[in-house]
């Protein structure tokens, strides 16, 4: 059987161990679907597959087993799926377009969790449309608060959701529940002057912490959404690292446009020579400089004057070479 492996893989089909066997990669936006979509993937798991599916890393589905002769088939099938999520598609029932942009993953934000200080997946759905297909090698990662159980710093691009408390000192009883909890499970922002809380907005992160605590509601989360953006996290064989923060308590759309441009530098700057003609974003950075990479992220973006902006961010990390 003659296959082109490279149009395959990015068709998002996985080269497996096996001759002539396939993987379906299934993107799952913000790690959010319904029952239909799991319906669905268990159908085609079943009638193509070997009947195995296994949930990855980046909250997608990996469909196992599949015959590269049933590659066609599959994308048929999986047009349901791709139109119930809302995935940007060139020529319906021929699957996904592209597979270098990796799936928006998103831990489950304040649909769920107290914590969650924004709605994770309906960001993450954005972004998604914004970048959706594309080859280049992103990895973006949403969390809700500053717990990052999506280990957001381990992403290019990580969005830490932040919250403004706001305090309402007629309805404060002076328990000092939110000091407690400030002190033992975030940053030791809020202390109390004549009954009353004081928080110090150098000091806090936005976590919401103290919202959470308050029993009276005499703190609550801003109407206003804010964000951390932390930039190019990555795993791999050379040097792995956390992802540092540059922006701190920018907006939602700041963040989208930052995203798009970083694509325009990329795609000024990527070493076509390198494997597989393909360059990490991190390590285009590395080479190319900060401050030019800056310049390309920030064009048309007007930040909100609260943010603050990091004139020069350092990564460290486990050097191997």
């Amino acid at each position: 059987m003659d296959i082109n492996t490279k149009k395959l893989k990015k068709n998002a089909f996985r080269v497996s161990k096996e001759r002539g066997i396939t993987a379906s990669r299934v993107r799952v936006p913000g790690g959010q679907c319904n029952a239909d979509v799991l319906a669905a993937v268990a159908s085609i798991a079943k009638d193509f597959g070997n009947g195995s599916v296994q949930i990855t890393t980046r909250q997608g589905f990996e469909i196992e087993g599949i015959s590269m002769e049933d590659m066609d088939k599959v994308n048929e099938r999986l047009q349901p799926i791709i139109e119930n999520l809302g995935i940007n598609q060139e020529v319906p029932n021929t699957g996904y377009a592209s597979s270098g942009t990796r799936n928006v993953s998103a831990c489950i934000g304040n649909r769920v969790c107290p914590f969650g200080n924004y709605n994770t997946a309906a960001f993450a759905k954005r972004i998604e449309e914004a970048i959706f297909p594309n080859d280049l090698h992103f990895k973006v990662a949403l969390t809700g608060c500053s717990n990052d159980c999506i280990k957001a710093r381990m992403h290019d691009f990580g969005i830490i959701g932040m919250t403004e408390p706001q305090y309402d000192p007629t309805r404060c009883i002076s328990c000092g529940a939110c000091i407690k909890g400030c002190d033992k499970l975030s940053v030791d922002a809020l202390h109390a002057e004549n009954y009353r809380v004081v928080r110090n907005t150098d000091k806090c992160i936005g976590c919401g912490v103290c919202v959470t605590k308050c029993p009276t509601r005499a703190l609550t989360r801003s109407t206003k959404k804010y964000y951390k953006l932390t930039i190019m996290g990555r795993t791999g064989k050379r040097n792995p690292r956390l992802g540092e923060d540059w922006l701190i308590w920018v907006d939602e759309d700041s963040i989208v446009k930052i995203i798009v441009n970083t694509y325009k530098f990329v795609e000024k700057y990527i070493d076509r020579t390198a494997p597989g003609g393909k360059e990490h974003v991190g390590y285009i950075i590395d080479r190319v400089g900060f401050h030019e990479f800056r310049k390309w992220a920030l064009e048309g973006v007007e930040l909100p004057p609260e943010t603050i902006v990091k004139e020069n961010v350092y990564w460290s990390g486990i050097h191997f070479r």
